[in-house]
């Protein structure tokens, strides 16, 4: 007996700490429901929402698991997932693989782009019940009032624009609304994060005529993946706040992807927002856990260690042998989970207020983490957030508030413009 009265006690606290856990989440979840969320960074497939399917049957079921959004199918975002979560809006990204910088690249380049672009408008075609096509916040907000889902456009790198400026005028006339300069590798634009070695310090001359031009336009200039000269030089020469569309806290994790402490303050001077980014190396990484993922990239020719003369075909095979091998790397060195992603929306938060930190979470382009590895769970996000002492109004601000008003802002550079 005397054992048992020693036991309950512990009893007693672990049930009243499950029942105060459920009732912050009840709390959490209902503001949830109320906030607009919105994400900066969902990659997509070109094969997005077909109009056609295969004949047989099992390769017509595998290609609705893979790219209709309206059932639940393989993807990270389709609608059934965000319903579920409640996740109201995303970015969908016009997304191309940097190659070399010439003519012949850029011309597949903007073809795979406007595949993408395709893809997007497509899918607000054929399912407008459920989701509509956003070019501006009041779209946004008026969409989410409708009860729609929520499609914006973004442009994750400015390579298929090659050197014609005209083509930013093109990319805004089909709802892209904002472009960042560079991904894994130099642009003609400026500078990316990698390789080290520079090829033009910073910016390029047409790099700061583009960023013109999305000024006139209403585009937002995203310096994600950019080198820290080239994002110091865009926030600098931009007239419009700068965004970085999915990004962390380097202060967090040293990796070259995040911004540092000094990127944040000015990118916050200018009216910026971050919007942190919830891919798992960029939140916690390690040495061991570096050079087991290099080492598979080698092995799978992706990357940095692609090449522009295999098809399309052979570059998907080979980035699902690569999501094959990452499996036991992500046994041996834990995941990130969304305790550390919160780690970096706190820093961010320090360092540049809570008027400019936002999300991006790259979902079906490398992001996920355990916790939040799908649209259908980003109720969590906001339940670590309320365990962490924000409010209402501050997740609202980090959820969707301070990037709406950034793209507000821009809006109104575009306008003073004409």
């Amino acid at each position: 007996m005397r054992h048992a009265l020693l036991v309950l006690p512990f009893l007693v606290v672990a049930a009243l700490t499950a029942q105060d856990d459920a009732a912050l989440d009840a709390r959490a979840d209902a503001i949830h429901a109320r906030v607009l969320t919105l994400d900066t960074h969902k990659d997509i497939d070109a094969k997005l929402a077909p109009e056609s399917l295969p004949d047989d049957p099992a390769t017509r079921e595998r290609f609705r698991r893979l790219y209709d959004p309206s059932i639940r199918g393989d993807a990270q975002v389709d609608f059934v997932k965000m319903r579920e979560g409640g996740y109201d809006c995303a970015f969908f990204i016009v997304y191309t693989d940097q190659r070399q910088l010439n003519a012949g690249g850029y011309k597949r380049a903007l073809a795979e782009a406007n595949a993408k672009f395709d893809a997007i408008h497509r899918m607000v075609r054929l399912f407008p019940d459920t989701i509509g096509l956003a070019t501006s916040p009041d779209d946004v907000e008026r969409l989410h009032q409708q009860g729609k889902l929520i499609a914006c456009i973004g442009i994750e790198n400015g390579y298929p624009m090659g050197e014609d400026l005209a083509l930013i005028d093109e990319f805004y006339a089909r709802g892209a609304r904002y472009m960042s300069i560079a991904h894994n590798g130099h642009t003609q634009l400026g500078d990316s994060h990698t390789p080290a070695e520079p090829l033009h310090g910073g910016l390029s001359e047409l790099g700061r005529q583009a960023i013109a031009a999305m000024n006139r336009l209403g585009i937002m200039v995203d310096v994600s993946h950019a080198a820290k000269s080239t994002m110091m030089q865009a926030v600098a020469l931009s007239k419009a706040p700068v965004i970085a569309s999915h990004s962390g806290a380097r202060a967090v994790n040293d990796h070259t992807r995040n911004l540092d402490d000094e990127q944040l303050r000015a990118l916050a001077a200018k009216g910026g927002v971050v919007q942190c980014v919830a891919l798992g190396s960029f939140l916690k990484s390690s040495p061991e856990r570096a050079a087991a993922e290099e080492a598979l990239m080698q092995e799978c020719g992706v990357g940095r260690y692609g090449t522009d003369d295999v098809s399309a075909e052979e570059r998907e095979r080979r980035w699902a042998r690569y999501r094959d091998g990452i499996a036991p790397i992500d046994a041996k060195y834990p995941k990130a989970n969304v305790q550390d992603f919160v780690d970096h929306i706190d820093h961010i938060v320090q360092v540049a207020g809570i008027d400019h930190c936002g999300i991006g979470s790259d979902f079906d382009g490398g992001g996920g983490i355990v916790g939040w590895n799908d649209a259908s769970e980003s109720r969590n996000v906001t339940r670590e957030l309320v365990r962490r002492g924000y409010t209402k109004e501050q997740i609202g601000k980090i959820w969707s508030g301070n990037l709406l008003r950034v793209w507000r802002a821009v809006e109104q550079v575009a306008a003073a413009a004409h």
